[in-house]
């Protein structure tokens, strides 16, 4: 079974720093909004639905120990929705699970202070379990794709550390596994911060699954060579015409999957497709600091001084996708027609 990546753990939330991977697996225990706030801008949990449950613990952390009445809490809980917020703008999973937290206090504003808190505390905790559900529905959906001898490629890392546990991208791939069925994943390095290489391939390696690192600009050659016939990633936002925000790089694969006639599909649950988003021009897209670039990982590799692009995401146009795997089916094109009537 996959490592759980975060957990509510005796008053606090319990998570694995996975800029630590692959060479310590160290969990931390977060106390407070700040300390989540840090935790995801910095990495330490990243993937769009894990993102969001720590959103939800950051919410519960920014309000437990509020003392006042319900007006004065109700001024704190939306202040602490803002900051966590802030933290980083792409994956709608977080703005999806702070809006979730407002409508469960909108339905119970009549509630006294603490029973409020009580009801916060509850959703975030049952987001875990929702996840892995909704997750283990994606990797039966996906299966069914998969057969005997396959073999895919991935970029970045949508498996089990991208969510509460059992992953989005490596979903189907965890359950062929667990079917006998013997299978093959190359793996996207995934410049600049490499979770690929320190993430998916841990992952993939731990699961007993069989699995070849590749640095991003080799994709072309392993593809040309017919050595993949599949590639599933994970999205940090899907808009409502399937246009696909996900790691940077993501773009270049999925042109070269069509280029090569390879299925290219994504895999996310429905909270990542964001209606009010009508295509992909319209998603912000975090851009980073150069010292990721320069110096990641503590040796510096280029200039001082060179300017320094570092955008964390790109979109896929919807015209490049095979398929979407959620939780309620694979969406197929026409994305417009298919994404309102599951979203709907």
């Amino acid at each position: 079974m996959p490592v759980p990546t975060i957990e509510w753990d005796n008053g606090r939330v319990r998570i694995i720093d996975q800029t630590r991977l692959p060479l310590e697996k160290k969990f931390i225990t977060i106390d407070t909004n700040e300390q989540m706030w840090e935790a995801i801008k910095k990495l330490k949990i990243r993937g769009a639905p894990a993102i969001g449950i720590a959103a939800a613990f950051g919410i519960y952390l920014g309000i437990r120990d509020f003392t006042g009445v319900s007006e004065d809490f109700m001024k704190r809980f939306n202040e602490v929705c803002s900051y966590i917020g802030s933290s980083r703008p792409t994956a709608v999973n977080l703005f999806w699970a702070i809006e979730r937290m407002k409508n469960l206090v909108s339905r119970n504003a009549d509630r006294v202070v603490n029973d409020m808190k009580d009801l916060i505390l509850k959703e975030a905790v049952s987001m875990i379990d929702e996840d892995n559900r909704i997750c283990r529905a994606i990797g039966k959906n996906g299966r069914a794709l998969i057969t005997q001898g396959c073999s895919l490629l991935t970029h970045c890392n949508a498996g089990g550390l991208a969510t509460a546990m059992y992953g989005t991208a490596l979903a189907p791939i965890f359950k062929a596994h667990e079917d006998g069925l013997s299978i093959h994943v190359f793996v996207d390095e995934t410049r600049p911060l490499l979770q690929g290489a320190r993430i998916t391939a841990w992952e993939l390696l731990e699961a007993g699954i069989s699995a070849t690192l590749i640095t991003d600009n080799m994709a072309a050659s392993v593809m040309q060579k017919k050595k993949v016939d599949m590639v599933i990633v994970g999205a940090d936002r899907i808009a409502a015409n399937g246009d696909t925000a996900n790691k940077i790089g993501t773009l270049g694969v999925a042109v070269l999957a069509k280029e090569f006639d390879i299925p290219f599909y994504v895999a996310a649950p429905i909270s990542t497709i964001d209606v009010n988003t009508s295509s992909g021009s319209e998603i912000p897209i975090e851009e980073r600091g150069k010292e990721e670039v320069i110096r990641g990982f503590g040796t510096q590799t280029a200039p001082a001084d060179i300017n320094v692009y570092n955008p964390a995401f790109d979109v896929t146009p919807a015209k490049y996708i095979t398929g979407i795997i959620t939780e309620n089916g694979i969406i197929n094109p026409p994305y417009e027609k298919s994404i309102a009537s599951i979203t709907g």
